[in-house]
Formats: structure tokens, sequence, C-alpha cells
């Protein structure tokens, strides 16, 4: 194009178009993002100064009450952490080892790999009240699992967990640049020790992403863990994965439906404390994930 194309009247309207339209889209999202945080921001204000008084030792180290006062979330807290032990130790191993094998060893172009592939992309798209139906089926009717122990919590949300760990482990191993295998593989190391000893260390960090996505979706869950009895009313702490327990989400629930004004407040104390047990956790996996992609 010549120097006359460049500056005549009909290009340069174009161009303006296109900035126009790029500032326009840098519009929409900036006020897509103060919208969210706004929202937030409103969340966090009306949890605050309502249940901020009520955050004490009493309320951090007591158990459910019928009386408002001298209930606490120290059993619901400790609930949510055996569950969410049993959950990440479950799915964790399980949905790495499996997204390894689905994209470094499944044989190509094979009918049940496929069914296979399918199956784990519908999975984390169903809701999870059939999860929670699953476990009641499976590991409470069948196998006589203790009902409303962390134990069967932790079993039911793995399975809700999985998949998304599956999906965001795949896409993170298939990221790995060839050369990484090529290379591995020139200087004479096996298929597993490429995978293992290369592969799976860079493609870390992405899984930790979509591990952390899993276990925050599976902590603030209600609908599978009511499913297996975990709305039952305990007064202890559990000693185990094994023994009755509650988790934030359900004590929540269930202060929020009480008729007793007075557990407005306990209601949002739980709520600030399952957002600082959230973070808490996130954090730590953030942390994790920063590690390992400054070492690898």
């Amino acid at each position: 194009m010549t120097d006359a194309g460049w500056q005549s009247p009909e290009f340069t309207r174009r161009l303006a178009k296109r900035h126009a339209a790029e500032r326009r889209f840098k519009r929409l999202g900036f006020s897509a993002i103060a919208l969210s945080l706004a929202f937030l921001a409103l969340l966090l204000f009306i949890m605050l100064r309502n249940g901020l008084g009520g955050i004490d030792w009493q309320f951090l180290s007591g158990s459910d009450s019928t009386n408002a006062h001298v209930a606490g979330v120290w059993g619901a807290t400790k609930g949510s952490l055996l569950t969410m032990l049993v959950t990440l130790l479950l799915s964790f191993p399980m949905g790495v080892l499996a997204a390894v094998y689905l994209e470094e060893f499944a044989p190509k172009n094979r009918r049940w790999v496929e069914w296979v592939e399918v199956s784990i992309n519908n999975l984390a798209a169903v809701p999870s009240i059939i999860f929670g139906l699953l476990g009641l089926a499976v590991f409470i009717n069948t196998l006589g699992f203790p009902r409303s122990s962390p134990l069967v919590g932790g079993l039911t949300l793995a399975l809700m967990t999985m998949p998304v760990i599956v999906i965001s482990g795949r896409n993170a191993i298939k990221a790995v640049p060839p050369s990484i295998r090529d290379a591995a593989l020139a200087i004479g190391a096996s298929k597993v020790q490429t995978v293992f000893h290369h592969v799976l260390p860079l493609a870390l960090p992405g899984i930790l992403t979509g591990t952390i996505i899993g276990m925050a979706r599976a902590l603030g869950e209600t609908a599978p863990l009511l499913m297996i009895g975990m709305r039952a009313f305990v007064a202890t702490p559990p000693g185990g994965v094994t023994d009755p327990s509650s988790v934030l989400p359900m004590q929540i629930f269930l202060w929020s439906d009480e008729i007793d004004k007075a557990f407005v407040q306990n209601t949002s104390a739980a709520i600030i404390v399952l957002l600082v047990f959230l973070l808490a956790m996130n954090g730590l996996a953030i942390y994790l994930r920063n590690k390992f992609e400054v070492r690898w």
C-alpha cells in the first residue's frame, strides 16, 4: 500500500473504528470486573457487619447446639478439614494418573478410549446431587460405610472432583512442548521416565490450578452431603474420618433455617470462617503452584 493509501480518509476511518471497538471492549471488560468486585465487596460488608461481633473463642472452639449463644463451628470446621483431606488424597493422585495414562499411554483411535474421554467430560458437568445419590447407593447402602462421616463425604466429593482434575491435567500435559519428550527419549530415557521425570513436573502447575478449582467447588457443596446424611445434628467434633460429623456449608444451611433470630449472627460468622478456610486452602495451593513454576 502506498503512502497515500495509508493516509487516505477511508483507511483513517477504518483505523478509527478499530480503535473505538477496542476501547469499547476494554470498558466492557472493566465494567464486568468492577461489577463482580462490587458484589463481592457487598457480600463481605454484610457478612462482616452481621457476623464479626459473634466471632470469639467460644464460637471458634464450640460445636453445634440448640442454644445460639453457645453454638460454635469447630465441629463443622474439623469435619470440613477431614472431608477435604479424604477428597484430596483420593481425587488428586487418581485424577493425575488417569490424565497421564489417557494423554501419554492410552492407544489412539480406539473406541473405548473415546468412550472414556466422553464419559469424563460428561461427568464434569453432572449436577452434584447425582454424586450424592451415587454415594448413598454405593458407599452407604452397598458397602455399609458409616452415614454422616467424613469418609463417605470425602469419597463422594472425590468422585465429583476427579473429572475436573483429569481434564485440567490432560490440558496441562498436552501443553508441554513435544521437544521435551523427544530430548528425553533421545538420551535413552524410557517412556515412563520421560513422563514422570520431565513431562509431569512441567505440567504440575497447570494440574494444581485444576485441583484448586475442584477443591474450592467441593468445599462449598451441600447437595451431595445432604444425601449421605451430613445434615444430622452433631454436638461433638469428630474424632476421625468414620465418626459422625457435619461440614461448614451444611452448618450454615442449618443455622440459616433456624427460627431463633440469634442464629443470624452465627450464620454470618460461620460464612466468614468458611471464606477464611477457602482462602487459606487456595493460598496454600497457589503457593505450591508458584513454587513448582519457579523450580522447574
